[in-house]
């Protein structure tokens, strides 16, 4: 078993630090007032996200008539938060091997990823909050896993063992095997990365919340975690749907008729986006 929070910072300093330009992006998430010229000219300097984010701009999923070759092209055609987005979320994938040991599903941990992504981006719309800071968090609420995954992989398979065996909820696993949890471990990495402190309390709080009220982003993204494994789209044959509080899910404030617009365009919109992020 893990002593401490602090074996888990200790290993996370193992991994890249995040560039300097996707840091100054995650920041602007919620400021009106960006020079989308300087910040596009600063994506351009970095060749990997340069063209990590061109090869899917030019994706099918955006159907370009031509082809798009500079950054620059890219925020014209397709809008700055969505580069933005697309960027952001290249640079955090790219820091873990697609190789990742511990016996996780990568594949199914990022389908989990961008239908909580997806449903907090639609729940935004609905709460009135910024809906592009809600897709980055909702896309990064369980970074915390592939920490746990690849800088403890004897423990993370081991965990895994114990889960199937007892057929819990996965963060009773890690806390039972391992004695922390993917929260507690996404939250020192977030922490490390520099996140926005809205963006580190979604990571952190994702699978509790001391209380409901006015929505919030940590309030959005557990709401979201939960209805993308309500909406069993990993994959994963034994999903387990997280508990919502009654407190929690009047804060939502949504409709039967809410709800059902809310799980078919997520369910529509998530097939985009795979086709787009997941591999």
């Amino acid at each position: 078993m893990i002593a401490s929070i602090d074996d888990v910072v200790k290993r996370i300093r193992d991994l890249p630090s995040l560039s300097t330009v996707v840091v100054e992006l995650l920041s602007t998430m919620d400021q009106e007032d960006i020079d989308v010229h300087v910040l596009g000219g600063k994506i351009a300097l970095d060749q990997s996200l340069t063209a990590k984010t061109l090869r899917l701009a030019n994706s099918s999923f955006y159907g370009m008539s031509s082809k798009v070759t500079t950054i620059h092209q890219a925020i014209s055609v397709l809008g700055f938060h969505s580069i933005r987005t697309l960027v952001t979320a290249c640079a955090v994938t790219g820091s873990f091997p697609p190789d990742a040991s511990g016996g996780i599903n990568l594949q199914a941990f990022w389908r989990h990823s961008v239908a909580t992504a997806v449903c907090a981006k639609l729940l935004a719309v609905h709460l009135k909050l910024n809906a592009d800071t809600a897709f980055t968090a909702g896309l990064l609420h369980d970074i915390g896993t592939l920490v746990l995954a690849t800088r403890f992989p004897a423990e993370y398979s081991a965990m895994l063992a114990y889960r199937k065996e007892h057929d819990c909820y996965i963060i009773e696993a890690e806390r039972a095997v391992i004695g922390v949890d993917h929260a507690m471990a996404g939250a020192a990495l977030a922490a490390y990365w520099k996140f926005p402190a809205a963006m580190q309390e979604s990571v952190a709080s994702h699978h509790h919340l001391d209380a409901a009220g006015t929505p919030t982003l940590p309030l959005l993204i557990h709401a979201a975690n939960v209805f993308a494994h309500a909406l069993d789209l990993s994959g994963e044959e034994d999903d387990l749907v997280p508990p919502l509080s009654q407190a929690l899910w009047m804060s939502l404030a949504l409709s039967e008729a809410d709800c059902a617009k809310l799980f078919r365009d997520a369910e529509s919109t998530f097939v985009d986006m795979c086709k787009i992020l997941v591999s």
